[in-house]
């Protein structure tokens, strides 16, 4: 795994803090970089605690479901969203559990539903209950969200995940929040709404990574549409160079089984295919039976058809889109050295691309096209580390601040043959800036280096 994810959806401060502390534990002891994702509720309506769990809801039985702080029955059901009288009527349809269980409304009182179960199973604590089409009286980010990001700044996470996006200013208030708090961040916006996907232009702008989170996405909107919905989100992420992250039952079946079922697996490689960046576990990890199996079989899956992409090339198609691009609107001078860069890899067969980076826009702008080979990325900000971990086939390091920038090519050469990376006859790429004060990286040149 290269990221956690913790979800502060569930659990109290003190389990999350020594959830971050083995998290940071086990990486010291296992010498590996691990990223930490705090993924923030946000606006997302759940029940509340049951009596015991599961409890089984029947098809045909009637249940109320109430703001009030109650135990869960399978006649009644807490509900975290006092408005909920107010959001739904008659006839409305209510999801529970990414849709599995679902509720019509039979009668609305002033601060009860009651309801009749159309379609009924098992239920734990805390699951999510949808409202598809009703007028949500929240915003994407609630007081809880921007508590759990001081909670977070102070144990050192620079990574936070924004639920239920649906603008980039839905991004934009959780940075200017840290930034008042004297620290910035980087954001992971989860695109679970109809409204995220049709802004999605400019969400791609501001967030730092997307995440497709197909269990809320595949109730807010027709379950049919999602395939097409995360093919077209992976390409406009890869075109702009955003790293995306494809989450929700890729494995599901391995919280229960130690193998997951075949259609699973193909899910998980078709969105490696599209060119998704990373691939999200979730109750596979964090309360299935085989953790460790499912995030073994994950890799397995990686693997083997990473490299028959390789043996295909890289996403063709999107080399031919930013080709088409050039002479028809402005074309950044890193889009043009990436793509060459991709070309003289495959040419050459090269064994690394290095990419020396300030801002790690050029790491990430090669790592779209998804290569055959790993892209070195070496940067003196232990910030922009971060980030680049959730970039597909990006190896970051931190460089010591030594020496000048005319030293940088020599000193990475020399780092990674200290490291036995590299040996005599292997053929490398490096991108280097030459122009003083550009913007950004300032990326300009690519190198082939022969050993």
């Amino acid at each position: 795994m290269n990221v956690a994810r913790l979800n502060f959806s569930h659990g109290s401060l003190e389990s999350h803090r020594k959830n971050i502390l083995q998290i940071r534990s086990a990486a010291r002891q296992l010498k590996r970089d691990i990223v930490i994702l705090a993924d923030l509720p946000g606006t997302k309506i759940r029940i509340g605690r049951l009596s015991h769990e599961p409890i089984f809801l029947k098809k045909g039985s009637d249940i109320t479901l109430t703001p009030k702080n109650v135990l869960g029955t399978d006649s009644v059901l807490p509900v975290n969203y006092k408005r909920l009288s107010r959001t739904v009527s008659s006839g409305s349809t209510i999801y529970i559990n990414d849709g599995f269980i679902q509720l019509r409304v039979k009668e609305v009182s002033s601060d009860e539903v009651k309801c009749h179960v159309v379609a009924g199973g098992p239920l734990l604590s805390y699951k999510g209950l949808n409202l598809p089409g009703a007028g949500i009286f929240k915003g994407a980010l609630t007081q809880r969200d921007f508590d759990l990001i001081e909670f977070g700044l102070k144990e050192g996470l620079e990574v936070f995940g924004v639920s239920f996006v649906e603008t980039a200013s839905d991004i934009t208030k959780a940075k200017e929040f840290a930034a008042r708090k004297g620290k910035s961040i980087y954001v992971v916006a989860k695109i679970e709404r109809e409204e995220a996907v049709r802004n999605i232009d400019e969400i791609l702008k501001t967030a730092d990574a997307i995440m497709i989170a197909r269990g809320d996405l595949g109730v807010q909107m027709p379950i049919e549409s999602v395939p097409g919905i995360q093919k077209e989100l992976i390409h406009k992420a890869n075109l702009s160079g955003c790293p995306v992250i494809t989450a929700t039952q890729m494995l599901e079946s391995m919280t229960e089984n130690i193998r997951p079922t075949r259609a699973e697996v193909t899910d998980v490689a078709n969105a490696i295919l599209d060119g998704t960046d990373a691939v999200m576990l979730s109750e596979e990890t964090a309360i299935g039976k085989y953790p460790v199996e499912a995030a073994e079989m994950a890799v397995k899956i990686a693997a083997t058809i990473e490299r028959q992409r390789a043996e295909e090339g890289s996403l063709p198609d999107l080399q031919k889109q930013i080709r088409n691009l050039a002479g028809r609107k402005k074309v950044m001078v890193e889009d043009v050295i990436s793509l060459n860069v991709i070309e003289a890899a495959k040419a050459l067969n090269v064994r690394f691309v290095l990419t020396p980076t300030k801002t790690w826009s050029t790491p990430r702008r090669i790592s779209r096209f998804k290569p055959g080979c790993w892209i070195l990325s070496f940067s003196r900000e232990k910030k922009a580390c971060k980030i680049l971990a959730f970039s597909y086939g990006v190896f970051p390091f931190l460089m010591q601040n030594e020496g000048g920038e005319e030293s940088s090519y020599h000193a990475i050469v020399k780092f990674i043959q200290g490291l036995g990376l590299i040996r005599k006859g292997d053929k490398l790429i490096i991108t280097e800036g030459t122009t003083p004060g550009h913007e950004g990286d300032g990326t300009n040149l690519l190198r082939v280096i022969s050993l």
